[in-house]
């Protein structure tokens, strides 16, 4: 029985923790721009949607929203795009000198492999993932305003499509994150209410003010 005790011992364990960082750094490089993504469509959407409430607040005409959530959507997605870039180009600087350091050699000189480079942040990656993001965000909006003529109409049915975003793209964000569900949409979607509370009313006091 000696022997069977021994062979039993000496079967290989699994190391979970290994398991657990390799999964980790695997989920990582997925999310890299997901992250970016999710983040551009909740930006996207609550900012287009809280100027379109705010302009309706004082012209209560289609064209008027539409062009304001419009200009509103160009502008956001080429500062979403332009932030990131920034950002995440100097966490990948950081990260290549950190990792040009550890390779140092004796002369001085370090090396980064081309596989260590695949592990860094892309910023290109990202700041397109922002852009293009926030696009689709700031569409729900739009296209939920563009065929209604009727202003109270109009103004609920942007309210319901964009809460109805606001909650996928926090069920996204927390699926992304791996945090709880159901905290993740209830913090988006009072964060959005909130901003288009404020944008609505500080424009209609400020429209009634004849500013």
């Amino acid at each position: 029985m000696a022997p069977l005790e021994l062979e039993a011992t000496n079967q290989p364990v699994p190391n979970n923790d290994v398991e657990q960082q390799i999964d980790g750094i695997n989920y990582i490089q997925r999310a890299q721009w997901l992250r970016a993504a999710v983040l551009g469509a909740s930006d996207g959407l609550v900012s287009t949607t809280s100027l379109m409430m705010g302009v309706g607040a004082v012209k209560q005409d289609v064209k008027s929203m539409i062009l304001t959530g419009f200009a509103g959507m160009v502008a956001g997605a080429c500062s979403m795009a332009i932030g990131e870039f920034v950002s995440v180009y100097s966490q990948y600087d950081i990260e290549l000198s950190q990792l040009k350091r550890q390779n140092e050699t004796s002369d001085g000189k370090g090396s980064v492999d081309e596989s260590e480079k695949e592990d860094l942040p892309n910023p290109f990656m990202a700041a397109g993932a922002s852009a293009l993001s926030f696009v689709v965000g700031a569409g729900v909006p739009l296209l939920s305003a563009s065929f209604i003529q009727n202003y109270k109409v109009r103004l609920g049915v942007v309210i319901a499509m964009s809460s109805l975003a606001l909650v996928v793209f926090g069920v996204l964000g927390a699926v992304v994150g791996k945090a709880p569900v159901k905290r993740s949409c209830l913090r988006v979607l009072i964060g959005g209410w909130l901003a288009m509370a404020i944008t609505y009313g500080l424009t209609k006091l400020i429209g009634l003010a004849g500013i």
